[in-house]
């Protein structure tokens, strides 16, 4: 009874070292995926969110997701009206939650106030509350007290 007790403990030891490993390596992933046009200073981001053009882009899979007659798309590119956009000198907004686009109206109304800044970029961050990076004092979009 003591041999299965121990070996019982053993591999929940084994296991919960496992989970703990396997939870870092997703976290690197995600930081060597982040594109090179991404705001710098992040140490995770699901999505970026583009005022300027209403896309989003989901940095796990790479892709953008924007409305089209009422859908929405999943693409590894911009949509053809979109294909001058400069991705490096345009605003995004880091947002940590899922599938944000389901929310657009309440982005779309929040971040407009960022379409047609260029080069400007600032730490913008929609955290949902649930990330640690950010003070509450500092507010949820990380200009201060005017978001």
């Amino acid at each position: 009874m003591k041999k299965i007790l121990l070996i019982a403990t053993i591999l929940f030891i084994a296991a919960t070292n496992n989970t703990q490993a396997q939870v870092k390596v997703g976290v690197n992933i995600n930081i060597g995926s982040q594109p090179e046009w991404g705001p710098v200073g992040y140490d995770y981001v699901d999505y970026y969110y583009m005022p300027d053009i209403d896309v989003y882009y989901y940095v796990p899979s790479r892709q953008y997701i924007y409305l089209s007659n009422g859908r929405w798309i999943f693409a590894t590119s911009l949509p053809v009206a979109y294909r001058h956009y400069n991705v490096y000198s345009g605003y995004k907004v880091v947002i940590n939650e899922p599938k944000p686009y389901l929310r657009g109206n309440v982005f779309r109304e929040r971040y407009a106030r960022y379409k047609g800044k260029r080069n400007e970029q600032v730490c913008i961050r929609h955290d949902n509350g649930n990330h640690n990076g950010w003070s509450k004092n500092e507010g949820k979009h990380g200009h201060g007290k005017k978001g």
